[in-house]
């Protein structure tokens, strides 16, 4: 039987999981979503989502990963024999490559702003003019398709690397660096004029934007941030070494992903008063905001607006990396595991796959634009299933089945080391995921189903 691969140290699963998490989801999606439902009260939900349900959903996933040692699909059958848990691990497959279907397209847009960079674009324009590059960028029809291929072929070659190689090396290096870099930004934007707007409307909470439909959108921003219920964290928990501790690397993992998003959203949303632009502007929010930084960083000294803008973009680049790299591993796992094929063959594949489909995601802000689905465009659509449907669905199931098909004594046994780490806090791990958790996600089920 084949060995399997497994993470280095702590760091380096933290360091993974974290960068499974903190991704485009933090610094694109968190910033936009919060401002489309009133910024401060918000972000209490989103917190509190993400410890009470989000956490125990991780460790759930983590449990089946580290207890089946194989991909998704195969862990239901090994620890469900003969039952019809393993169509909810073929579920969990196909999820995370929908997902990368479109998050790839965003990861395109960081590369080609890491272009506009590196060739001086910001600073030939006046400061005024910036913010509305990111609009005629996606509107072009041939330009975003070209970066949507060279990110997807940084993924594929990441992947290719294998685990320790690939996946761990490149997290160590760029989840730190990231850190760094976010915290810069963070520094400058508020002393941007008009910046104290944008914090007041990050820390002073107006309770009547807390409509039903922004509870199901924390939930959902809560899954969508932390990759739960599309088997990236069950997968990744598969090359966890037995003797490391579950629980310091939830607690480290989802720590790291709630701290990157507030300070992503301290950082962006000073800046977007700043710049005049509406706080629920969209999924272009980031990219209309941040050339505008650097623009008014460097005025008077374009070396500067150059240096920092391409240094973030390195690093908004290696955010969405991270995370696209375990989404395809998902697959990758499915397809070596379970039918036999060799790495590359296996990643070429599915890469190929998501980059068709991304293509049409792409058009959908060009020529594609008024084609749609159910009343949105092929990008919104693939959005709209993915957070507020499969990620709730995948949590939902991957926690009964820890609650309700395993038995406690191997729940107890996997998330305490054998009975050596963590057993007060087990209880409350243990009712979490059994009790607050489903009933938590079946409710934002029924508010997405009657809104």
């Amino acid at each position: 039987m084949k060995k399997r691969e497994h993470f280095g140290s702590r760091f380096a699963v933290i360091m993974a999981m974290a960068g499974s998490a903190v991704g485009l989801g933090n610094i694109w999606r968190f910033p936009y979503i919060m401002g489309q439902y009133g910024g401060a009260a918000f972000i209490l939900v989103y917190t509190a989502a993400s410890i009470i349900l989000a956490l125990p959903i991780f460790y759930a996933e983590s449990i089946i990963g580290r207890r089946a040692r194989t991909d998704t699909f195969g862990a239901m059958s090994k620890l469900a024999p003969g039952t019809a848990w393993r169509w909810a691990g073929l579920l969990t497959i196909l999820s995370p490559l929908l997902i990368l279907c479109y998050y790839s397209v965003v990861g395109g847009w960081s590369v080609e702003y890491l272009f506009k960079s590196l060739s001086f674009s910001f600073t030939e324009v006046p400061v005024e003019e910036v913010p509305h590059f990111f609009k005629r960028f996606i509107s072009s029809p041939w330009q975003p398709i070209f970066v949507h291929t060279v990110f997807m072929a940084l993924v594929a070659g990441i992947v290719l690397s294998g685990v320790k190689d690939g996946i761990e090396r490149f997290s160590k290096v760029a989840m730190p660096a990231l850190f760094l870099l976010i915290l810069v930004i963070l520094g400058y934007s508020l002393t941007l004029p008009g910046a104290f707007k944008g914090v007041e409307y990050l820390i002073k909470p107006d309770f009547s934007r807390l409509t039903a439909d922004a509870y199901a959108a924390a939930l959902g921003q809560a899954f969508f941030s932390l990759s739960l219920g599309v088997g990236t964290v069950l997968t990744y928990s598969s090359y966890i070494k037995k003797d490391e501790d579950l629980f310091v690397s939830g607690v480290g993992t989802a720590v790291s992903d709630l701290a990157f998003a507030l300070i992503a959203g301290f950082a962006v949303m000073p800046a977007v008063f700043a710049a005049g632009l509406q706080p629920g502007g969209g999924p272009g929010l980031v990219f209309e905001t941040l050339p505008y930084i650097f623009n008014k960083m460097g005025e008077g000294l374009p070396i500067l607006t150059t240096l920092t803008s391409s240094i973030f973009f390195v690093a908004i680049l290696a955010a969405a990396l991270t995370s696209a790299i375990s989404m395809l591993e998902v697959g990758v796992a499915f397809l070596t595991d379970e039918r036999g094929m060799n790495r590359r063959s296996a990643t070429l594949l599915l890469a190929f796959l998501c980059w068709a489909v991304g293509i049409l995601c792409s058009l959908s802000f060009g020529s594609l634009r008024g084609m749609t689905l159910l009343g949105l465009t092929f990008f919104d659509f693939l959005d709209h299933l993915c957070s507020d449907w499969l990620l709730p669905l995948g949590g939902f199931l991957f926690t009964v089945f820890v609650g309700w098909q395993m038995s406690k004594d191997d729940v107890r046994d996997e998330f305490t080391n054998g009975g050596t780490k963590n057993v007060r806090v087990f209880g409350v791990v243990y009712f979490l995921m059994r009790y607050l958790a489903p009933v938590g996600i079946v409710v934002i089920f029924l508010t997405n189903l009657f809104l």
